[in-house]
């Protein structure tokens, strides 16, 4: 165009060269912003990328910088999204961390976090006092009514918690931590109380607050708890002392009798020491095979014979001379799990027994506890059928006694497993009958072949009316199932006596015959049962 304006006159070339002055100057001027703009964006990226080192060493609360919303809006807003993100996230995995999803409560680390921060900065001699609590009987309810209705329990018992924290704090008593450790264990921790006798009403507060009834929908459920309490200094200065003395009085508030609060004391220490000692020394006692088997018969007064033989574990202890009875291990081998291998041990020496006295003509069944730990195990009647496959043990020579109230509470898959091994011959028994609460329309519907009735409901019999009416009518509805009565713990030829007009021929207990060894039952009883067989 310039050249084109070339052609014309000088005024032409005039304005044309003005043209170009002004032409050159434009460009000059938009070069210019141009470079601008490239500095400035090089500026806020520059920004953008010190803000991220920032967010990266945790900075994500400061704000974006300006220049980046005003440069780069696009990337600004991406970077507020990016780091509110972040905080969300953050804030949810602290939650976890930190926070029991199912009560809301503070978890064991949150927990631990908390109290030992107050104990480090205790600077004042007010008692404190640590609370352990477990629930009686969730487990029973959880595995009835289902995971869901157990979560909804455990949150409902710490909303009770919290209402007796916020009791406490109105009468002065200071506040306290709650926190769910594991399953359906709570503890909780009182910093300052005012007075050492605090502890054990905060406690009773508790077990009002748990003792009554939880509404779960459609059902109600009763729910109580066995506490354990630890005062802080003279239980431990520090939480896992305190943990430690709680949990030990917690366990003894169990064993007696649950429901129960307990404050820990040095006595309580000892016997946790003893029992601990007691546990090594049945784990090392199965590898010494130092249990033995003795024998107790269970006689029918009418042919005189002994029917069935009860196989009872004992322990021959090298360090305390006599045997030790089933009562003082037999409990703890349940709670610790030791009972499992026990239970291997008298399934495979029962088994290796009834193969022997079957060769030898001895026609008596012999009997085994089976505990709720055993019938626990999936793989229990595997390892029942492998021992009997190991020894050619007769199915028709076994019984397995369970007690009443494991017997009422069977899972299908037992029960299942129970009806093929009847089929198969070997007896079932339902042991210490009227010392739980049985449901006689659900005994109908169970592979069991007897009921032993225990001594505690014929105990009276001679001396109450009214004891023999309860034991008549028990017996009457019994045998009205089809089901052998043998009555255990008899104690004098008066109760046979009575219970003979009852109905029942068949009794076990120390008036006829204490247990045995092997070598004794034999001759006593051996000899009998093979004369009477050739009859």
């Amino acid at each position: 165009m310039v050249l084109g304006y070339g052609a014309g006159g000088e005024d032409d070339l005039l304005t044309v060269g003005r043209s170009l002055i002004i032409a050159i100057l434009c460009g000059t001027m938009s070069w210019a912003s141009t470079q601008r703009t490239v500095a400035t964006t090089a500026a806020a990226i520059d920004d953008a990328t010190e803000r991220l080192i920032c967010a990266a060493h945790g900075d994500l609360q400061s704000p974006i910088p300006a220049s980046i919303g005003r440069e780069m809006p696009e990337l600004g807003i991406a970077l507020e999204s990016l780091f509110s993100q972040v905080r969300t996230n953050l804030d949810h995995v602290q939650a976890l961390a930190l926070f029991d999803q199912v009560t809301g409560l503070a978890n064991r680390t949150s927990f631990c976090r908390q109290v030992e921060r107050i104990l480090a900065d205790r600077d004042d001699g007010s008692p404190a006092a640590l609370f352990f609590l477990d629930l009686d009987g969730f487990k029973a309810i959880n595995d009835t009514l289902g995971h869901a209705a157990g979560d909804q329990l455990l949150a409902r018992v710490a909303s009770r918690l919290r209402e007796v924290v916020m009791a406490q704090v109105t009468q002065g008593m200071g506040d306290g931590i709650v926190g769910r450790l594991a399953g359906d264990e709570f503890t909780l921790f009182f910093p300052h109380l005012p007075h050492a006798d605090a502890a054990p009403r905060i406690a009773r507060a508790i077990q009002f607050a748990l003792g009554e009834r939880f509404d779960l929908g459609s059902q109600q459920v009763g729910l109580g708890a066995s506490i354990g309490i630890a005062a802080y200094p003279d239980h431990g200065d520090n939480l896992t002392a305190l943990l430690r003395s709680a949990d030990i009085a917690m366990y003894h508030a169990k064993r007696e009798g649950r429901g129960r609060a307990e404050m820990f004391s040095p006595a309580l220490a000892l016997e946790a020491s003893d029992r601990a000692e007691m546990e090594r020394d049945l784990m090392l006692a199965l590898e010494r095979n130092e249990f033995m088997l003795e024998f107790q018969p269970q006689v029918d007064v009418v042919s005189g014979r002994a029917v069935a033989a009860e196989a009872l574990v004992r322990w021959v202890h090298p360090g305390r001379g006599d045997m030790v009875m089933p009562g003082a291990f037999v409990p703890l081998a349940e709670e610790s799990g030791v009972i499992i291998a026990l239970g291997d041990w008298v399934m495979g020496h029962v088994c290796e027994t009834a193969t022997q006295w079957a060769r030898r003509g001895v026609a008596q069944r012999l009997t085994m506890n089976i505990s709720s730990r055993e019938l626990a195990q999936a793989d229990f009647f595997m390892r029942l059928r492998h021992a009997m496959a190991t020894h050619k043990t007769p199915p028709a020579m076994l019984e397995l006694e369970l007690n009443e109230s494991i017997g009422m509470d069977l899972p299908t898959r037992v029960l299942g497993q129970l009806r093929a091994l009847r089929g198969e011959g070997v007896r079932v028994t339902i042991d210490e009958f009227g010392t739980g609460y049985s449901n006689l329309s659900r005994m109908k519907d169970l592979p069991v072949d007897r009921v032993k009735i225990d001594r505690s409901l014929v105990r009276d019999i001679v001396s109450s009316a009214e004891a023999r009416t309860i034991c008549g009518a028990v017996i009457g509805l019994v045998h009205g199932l089809g089901l052998e009565v043998v009555v255990a713990g008899v104690e004098s030829q008066a109760q046979i006596d009575l219970l003979r007009v009852l109905g029942v021929t068949q009794f076990q207990g120390f008036y006829l015959a204490r247990p045995m060894n092997e070598a004794d039952y034999l001759g006593r009883y051996g000899r009998q049962a093979v004369a009477l067989r050739s009859v």
